[in-house]
C-alpha cells in the first residue's frame, strides 16, 4: 500500500522536482501540498504549487499557508529561483479552484483525521509547521514521519552558517525541532551528493514535454548560480521525497540538533551534536546517489508517459 504523504512547499525550482518524483512515484499517495512563503512570496509560491500540480496532473488540494516569520521580516531566495520562483520555467495558468483553507488547518485535520499515517515533509520554511504545532501539539504524535529538507552540520548556503529554509524563520525551526517527535534532517551535506550534472542530466533525455519544458530550463536556470557552477545544482528537496520512498537509499546518525535564533552571525545554524546522550534528530549523513538517481529518474518518466494535455 502507498504512503501517505503530505509536502509542505515554497515552490521554488527544487520543490517542483520533488513535486514531480513524489507525483511519478507509485509508492506515494500525496494528499496535499500546503504552501509557505520562501524561495519567493506567498503568492507566487501558491499559484506555482497550483500551476504545477496542474501540469502533473496532480489532483489534491493545494492550500496557503504563512507569507511571513513568526517574528522577523520576510526574506526569500529569488537570486537562486528567479522572479518567479521558476527560473525559466512559463507554466499555463493554474485551473484548479484555490482552496479556501488554511495550511495550518489543512495539517492539523489531516493528521488528526489519519493518526500514525501520513508522512509530513516540509521542503520550505518551517513557519506553517510551526503553527500546526502551537494550534494542535499532538501533530508530533500523529504524523509517521516529520522529514525535513533543511539545515546542515557543516556549512550553509543564505549564510556561511545557516541554510535557507531554517535562516528563513529560525524561531519557526526551534519549534518544529523542539517537539516531541523525531524529525529527519535532510539537509546540505546529504543534499550535496545529489547534484544534477550533466552526467545526470544524460538520464532525463528522451523524456518529451517534461524534458524541455520543465526540467531543463529549471536545471539551466538554477545552474547559473555561483555555487553550482562547478558539480550540477543539488536537487534539495527532492531528497527529502526520496527519504520517505526509500530511507534504505541514506546513512543517517542520531543528534541534537538546535537552530541559533540570536547569534549575529550564525542566526539559523543547525547546531548538530552527534555524541549529545538525548539526540532528537536522525540526521541523514550518505546518499547511495546512483540508486537516487535511478528513482528519480522512473519516477519523471511516469510522469512524462502521462503529462496531461
Amino acid at each position: 500500500m502507498p504512503k501517505r504523504i503530505l509536502i509542505d512547499c515554497d515552490p521554488g525550482i527544487d520543490d517542483a522536482l520533488a513535486l514531480a518524483l513524489a507525483h511519478g512515484s507509485p509508492e506515494l499517495d500525496v494528499m496535499g501540498l500546503t504552501t509557505v512563503g520562501g524561495n519567493t512570496d506567498l503568492d507566487r509560491t501558491t499559484e506555482n504549487a497550483r500551476c504545477l500540480a496542474d501540469y502533473y496532473g496532480l489532483v489534491v488540494p493545494v492550500v496557503r499557508g504563512a507569507g511571513r516569520p513568526l517574528v522577523r521580516a520576510p526574506r526569500t531566495a529569488r537570486d537562486v529561483h528567479g522572479e518567479s520562483g521558476l527560473g525559466g520555467v512559463l507554466l499555463p495558468p493554474a485551473t484548479t479552484p484555490p482552496d479556501d483553507r488554511h495550511a495550518v488547518d489543512f495539517i492539523v485535520d489531516a493528521l488528526a483525521a489519519a493518526p500514525g499515517e501520513i508522512s509530513l515533509v516540509a521542503v520550505g520554511p518551517l513557519t506553517n509547521i510551526a503553527l500546526a504545532l502551537h494550534k494542535e501539539p499532538r501533530i508530533a504524535e500523529w504524523a509517521a514521519e516529520f522529514v525535513v529538507m533543511g539545515g546542515s552540520y557543516t556549512r550553509g548556503n543564505n549564510t556561511p552558517a545557516a541554510e535557507f529554509n531554517i535562516a528563513a524563520d529560525p524561531e519557526a525551526a526551534a519549534v518544529a525541532f523542539d517537539a516531541p517527535w523525531r524529525p529527519v534532517m535532510i539537509g546540505l551535506d546529504l543534499t550535496h551528493q545529489a547534484r544534477a550534472n550533466a552526467e545526470v542530466r544524460t538520464r532525463f533525455r528522451g523524456l518529451g514535454r517534461l524534458e524541455t519544458e520543465l526540467i531543463s530550463p529549471c536545471l539551466d536556470f538554477y545552474g547559473q548560480h555561483p555555487s553550482y557552477r562547478d558539480g550540477g545544482p543539488a536537487i534539495h528537496d527532492a531528497c527529502a521525497v526520496a527519504y520517505v520512498i526509500a530511507p534504505e537509499l541514506f546513512r543517517t546518525a542520531p543528534a541534537r540538533v538546535d537552530v541559533e535564533t540570536w547569534g549575529r552571525f550564525t542566526s539559523g545554524m543547525t547546531v548538530t551534536d552527534f555524541a549529545a546522550p538525548e539526540p532528537n534528530t536522525d540526521v541523514a549523513t550518505d546518499l547511495a546517489a546512483d540508486r537516487f538517481w535511478d528513482l528519480v529518474t522512473e519516477a519523471f518518466t511516469r510522469v512524462a508517459e502521462h503529462l496531461p494535455a
